[in-house]
């Protein structure tokens, strides 16, 4: 007996539909209905999913949640500055500090631009006014 309620597994057309519309939700600043756009997505490991899935974390302070799909971007592909970027971005904001500064140090090392630049001495500065 089959369950007439069963939802259809997503084609690979609307998985990519709805990749698309959770980046736009993301750019819009509406992280939770990216999220929801994203469903179809949950089990994709690949890494661009997996960087769009930590970027509505982020954005929607899920902060641990965020954490481990930036870890896993990592996982798969290491040379991904950005991701290192945002994971020390979301360990600032869990306040570990020195995690933080290592991966911003990397993404700066990677791809030395001003947004990463600024973080690093936003970072270092917290840091010296915690160790006074």
């Amino acid at each position: 007996m089959t369950d007439a309620a069963a939802v259809p597994e997503p084609t690979g057309e609307d998985r990519f539909r709805a990749f698309r519309q959770a980046e736009d939700l993301v750019e819009r600043h509406r992280p939770l209905d990216a999220l929801k756009a994203l469903q179809p997505l949950l089990d994709d490991d690949r890494p661009s999913v997996q960087l769009l899935l930590g970027r509505a974390y982020f954005h929607s302070a899920q902060l641990r949640r965020a954490e481990r799909a930036f870890t896993r971007v990592l996982e798969l592909d290491p040379t991904d500055h950005y991701a290192r970027f945002v994971l020390g971005r979301t360990l600032q904001r869990l306040g570990r500090l020195a995690e933080a500064l290592t991966q911003l140090r990397m993404a700066s090392a990677m791809n030395p631009v001003p947004e990463y630049l600024e973080a690093i001495a936003e970072v270092t500065a917290r840091i010296t006014l915690q160790d006074r």
